[in-house]
């Protein structure tokens, strides 16, 4: 792991910095220890809730999640969606990118080459998958198992943070939301998309591999823009790709003039 990389990091439990000590992370106040399999730093520890749930769906439909999207969108022969998506975001040139949710990592191939790319997901398999495709893409990026309400990232070091999919059900939307607000630097512009009832009702209820997940009775999807902190400026929500999503869209205030 680089220097550069490990002075980003810090325990998303109690902030403190880390120590690269073997193949694993050594918190330098409590000692803890977190670790590294395959170059992936490894923070997801006992899980509950949620995120257990759909740890295990992703983890089980990870193999075929690029070949089912893929066919998904030549039968619709619908667009892909992630023009839109990529279209939201402010990446200036060399900035520091931080992907809450990345999955297989599809939506790098829509972003610049030239930015410093982070990516953290819950789910290992569908990590590893991606790590083999940055070779095929020859991209760079840094991989993260863990949870998107404990980010393991210090305060304010992102000049781009996104997340695409998976909110509707994460444990703690809440608190993730704020966790993307700290790592971002202030005046950063924060993306936050995800599908809504119709796609869960349309698609996932019916889907073999996933409807089991989503039973009927699921709870209602909505776009969680009263979960962002008063404080945030130019809060919008609409929705794209032909109402199967939400956009949710805020700024983190700029730091004050001095």
């Amino acid at each position: 792991m680089e220097s550069e990389v490990l002075s980003l990091l810090c325990d998303p439990d109690s902030r403190y910095e880390f120590e690269l000590e073997g193949s694993t992370l050594r918190n330098t106040a409590t000692g803890r220890v977190y670790p590294i399999r395959d170059g992936i730093p490894l923070f997801v520890s006992t899980l509950t809730g949620s995120n257990l749930k759909y740890q295990s769906l992703y983890d089980r439909i990870a193999p075929g999640y690029d070949l089912a999207e893929t066919l998904y969108y030549w039968i619709k022969r619908k667009p892909n969606y992630r023009h839109e998506v990529v279209a939201e975001l402010e990446i200036a040139p060399g900035a520091r990118v931080l992907e809450v949710g990345v999955g297989t990592g599809a939506n790098l191939r829509y972003l610049p080459q030239d930015i410093d790319f982070y990516g953290l997901d819950l789910s290992w398999s569908m990590l590893h998958k991606f790590r083999k495709k940055l070779k095929k893409w020859r991209r760079n990026a840094q991989l993260f198992q863990g949870e998107a309400s404990r980010l393991p990232f210090r305060a304010e070091v992102f000049d781009c943070v996104f997340h695409v999919g998976g909110i509707n059900f994460f444990s703690d939307p809440a608190r993730s939301i704020r966790e993307m607000i700290w790592v971002a630097k202030p005046g950063t512009k924060i993306v936050i998309v995800d599908e809504t009832e119709k796609v869960v009702r349309d698609h996932y209820q019916k889907n073999p591999a996933t409807k089991a997940y989503f039973p009927p009775g699921t709870e209602a999807v909505r776009c969680p823009i009263d979960l962002v902190p008063e404080e945030m400026q130019e809060i919008k929500a609409r929705e794209i790709a032909d109402g199967k999503l939400y956009c949710l869209t805020f700024r983190k205030p700029a730091a004050p003039a001095r």
